[in-house]
C-alpha cells in the first residue's frame, strides 16, 4: 500500500487530498481539505500557514509519496509570483519531511482523471467522486489535490509497468 499526498496550491487556498493505492491499483480516500490562509494579516503569515498545516497533515497521515501541481503562466505577473511562493511553502513542507515530491501539469491531471487535459472542474471533481467513491458537492481546491494525487497512482503505476524513471518519460513527450 503506498500513501499519497496531492496538493493544488494556492495563495488563498491551498487544496490538500490523500489517497492509498494498493498493489492492485485500487484506490481509497484517505482524507481531503482546504487550508484557507487568506485571511492572515500578511502574506509572509500565509506561506507559513501553508507551511504548518501541511506539516501537521503530514505528521497525522504520513504519506509515502507527493504530487504537486506545476505552476502555469497566468497573465497577472504578481499572481503568478505569489502562486510560485505558495507552491515553495508547500514543496518545503513535503521535503522537509523527507517525502519525494512529483510535479504535474493541470493537463497531465486531468487527462489522467478526466481523460481529456481540457476537462473542467466539473469534470474533475464528478470524476474524482466516481474513482473514489464520495458522495456530494465537493470543495473545487480539495477535488483538484485529489485529482493531483489519483494521476501521481496512475503516472507511477504506467512507470513501474514499463520500467523507466519519471525523468525519462517526460522527455518522451
Amino acid at each position: 500500500m503506498t500513501r499519497i499526498l496531492g496538493i493544488d496550491p494556492g495563495s488563498q487556498r491551498t487544496g490538500v487530498g490523500i489517497i492509498d493505492v494498493d498493489a492492485a491499483g485500487k484506490l481509497t480516500h484517505v482524507f481531503h481539505g482546504a487550508l484557507a490562509v487568506a485571511g492572515e494579516a500578511s502574506f509572509p503569515l500565509r506561506l507559513k500557514r501553508i507551511f504548518d498545516e501541511l506539516n501537521d497533515i503530514i505528521a497525522a497521515h504520513g504519506p509515502d509519496e507527493c504530487g504537486i501541481e506545476r505552476v502555469f503562466m497566468a497573465r497577472n505577473a504578481d499572481s503568478a509570483l505569489k502562486l510560485g511562493q505558495a507552491r515553495g511553502a508547500a514543496i518545503c513542507a513535503v521535503v522537509s519531511r523527507g517525502i519525494a515530491v512529483h510535479e504535474y501539469a493541470a493537463t497531465e491531471v486531468k487527462q489522467a482523471v478526466v481523460g481529456s487535459g481540457r476537462g473542467d472542474k466539473a469534470q474533475v471533481q464528478h470524476m474524482i467522486g466516481v474513482l473514489l467513491g464520495l458522495k456530494g458537492p465537493m470543495q473545487a481546491d480539495a477535488a483538484d489535490a485529489l485529482a493531483i494525487a489519483v494521476a501521481h497512482a496512475h503516472t507511477r503505476a504506467s512507470l513501474e509497468r514499463v520500467g523507466i524513471p519519471r525523468a525519462a518519460w517526460r522527455r518522451r513527450r
